[in-house]
């Protein structure tokens, strides 16, 4: 693919073509059958402001029928072997291997995001089928010793059922594999709803689904796909044949996903805000730090759930840092993201664009100092309305526009002087997803990461909070949520752990030596 920018008369149709992708589009589908008599949901780039396609809505008939169909299809899903599951998720995989460069370039066109992450993006989800084809081999459980005489007792899992998953605009499909990789292997079917600022992805998702499962003769049900906004996601947490509910997307959303689920006792797997630090030593090595500073401030224009929202400065380095950091900004490109030469790309809307504008407000309100104030741009290039310049601010951590995650580019400087000060800080926020620590100090790195160190659920050492690998469980405590997807252990949320105890004698032995004479 040439790394000049991707016209839209040009590129951006014929993507959509190679993804089966028309002006107007089914929105629900359970496999072969499309449908969706809801209202239309109109997809604008944030790029250059173009409408894209639309996308057919839900009504809750049409979710009926969706739940119906994949309840179905679990019966047969259940019972496949679980390494032929396995291959079926192998070929999935390799859709996405033929279709990488038009899936990508979808993604960065319809969310904003560069091309090379959007490229990235698409690899995450071909890397998660890789993991899971795997570990479709290896879903063991435990044995044990009984203290009863000839008995054998064992752990083993099974399939949930129906999986509900819920995804954010800005890893649109990414999230969504994480999720449904996993449980396809593990034998549960799944539903999901994209959000509404991002359905063409999903659809070129599922088109892919299709042709593999026709080629292998599957029954509908087994992906399902279901457009619509927040009243779609209350159907899915309302409806007791849905077994687990996993929501990445803000706090708010998620308790009330966690609310509802828990009324029914549901299971729930919880992604949810980040307000992430990174702490720079005096014995950081700077080389490696800016860099790493700047990309996960600016990276997705600041709209990673791992952004790096807080700087927290050795006071002997501040300076040094500040200086750099504005030296680094001035070069930042910003524009078209697909245009490999751009750093940055737009915000995902422009109700984005006015929640930024207001973050920096807030900052001066509260006593903060801009270092680099940022804002709109408008112009050639930036027609969209969507596009801002990024921005840094010297600021106390009780600020209480601090404390809350701004979904943008806003970067905060924090100075501080001791080891055990910088920790306190940067666990005394609600959230808990990533955070990172820069020095060559051992001891240093070494408490970080103790029991007194960072209290979230990715905590790294001379890398920076932005970004994960998918053999590591992913996720965060606090508000965060909880929930751990992707790699390590991180299948045994998708189903249901039973507890086995075989009786091989001639005998039956009852509890505390009770006897029944008969």
């Amino acid at each position: 693919m040439s790394t000049t920018i991707i016209a839209r008369e040009q590129n951006i149709d014929n993507t959509l073509k190679a993804l089966g992708i028309s002006a107007k589009n089914h929105g629900c589908s359970t496999g072969k059958s499309f449908f969706g008599s809801g209202p239309n949901i109109i997809s604008h780039s944030p790029v250059d402001g173009e409408n894209i396609g639309e996308v057919s809505t839900a009504t809750e008939e049409d979710f009926r029928k969706v739940t119906e169909t994949a309840a179905e299809a679990f019966k047969t899903w259940r019972m496949t072997p679980a390494p032929q599951r396995g291959e079926i998720v192998r070929q999935y995989g390799n859709k996405l291997r033929e279709f990488k460069t038009e899936l990508g370039t979808l993604v960065s066109y319809e969310m904003g995001k560069s091309l090379q992450e959007g490229l990235g993006e698409v690899q995450e989800m071909i890397d998660i089928c890789d993991f899971a084809v795997g570990l479709s081999r290896q879903l063991h459980g435990f044995t044990m010793h009984s203290e009863r005489f000839k008995h054998r007792m064992y752990e083993q899992y099974h399939p949930l059922g129906i999986v509900g998953i819920i995804s954010a605009f800005n890893f649109p499909v990414a999230v969504w594999c994480w999720n449904t990789a996993l449980a396809w292997v593990c034998g549960d079917v799944c539903i999901w709803k994209p959000s509404e600022k991002t359905p063409l992805t999903s659809v070129g998702c599922q088109n892919l689904w299709n042709e593999v499962a026709e080629a292998n003769d599957l029954p509908e049900g087994i992906s399902c796909l279901v457009n619509g906004d927040y009243k779609v996601g209350q159907m899915m947490t309302a409806d007791r044949n849905i077994a687990l509910v996993s929501a990445t997307g803000s706090i708010r959303m998620g308790k009330q996903v966690a609310q509802a689920m828990g009324a029914r006792l549901g299971k729930t797997l919880l992604e949810l805000g980040g307000n992430n630090a990174m702490i720079i030593s005096e014995h950081a090595d700077l080389k490696l730090t800016i860099p790493g500073a700047i990309f996960g401030a600016v990276g997705t224009a600041g709209q990673r759930c791992t952004s790096t929202r807080r700087l927290i400065v050795h006071a002997s380095v501040y300076d040094q840092v500040k200086e750099t950091l504005q030296k680094a900004y001035g070069q930042i490109k910003i524009g078209n993201p697909l245009d490999e030469q751009n750093h940055m790309g737009p915000l995902i809307d422009k109700e984005a664009v006015d929640t930024y504008c207001k973050a920096i407000d807030q900052v001066k309100k509260e006593g903060g100092q801009m270092l680099i104030e940022g804002g709109p741009l408008s112009g050639a290039g930036y027609e969209s309305g969507c596009y801002v310049s990024p921005s840094v601010a010297e600021v106390q951590n009780h600020f209480d526009i601090v404390q809350n995650e701004t979904f943008a580019p806003l970067l905060y400087l924090i100075k501080y002087n001791t080891l055990k000060e910088a920790i306190a800080i940067q666990n005394d926020v609600r959230q808990g997803l990533s955070s990172a620590i820069m020095t060559t100090d051992m001891r240093e790195a070494e408490t970080f990461l103790s029991h007194e160190g960072s209290d979230c659920g990715i905590a790294n050492v001379n890398i920076g909070t932005s970004g994960a690998e998918i053999g590591g469980a992913f996720g965060g405590e606090k508000e965060t949520g909880g929930g751990r997807e992707s790699g390590s252990d991180a299948w045994k949320v998708y189903m249901r752990r039973q507890t086995n105890t075989i009786n091989y004698s001639t005998d039956l032995p009852l509890a505390q030596g009770i006897k029944f004479e008969l």
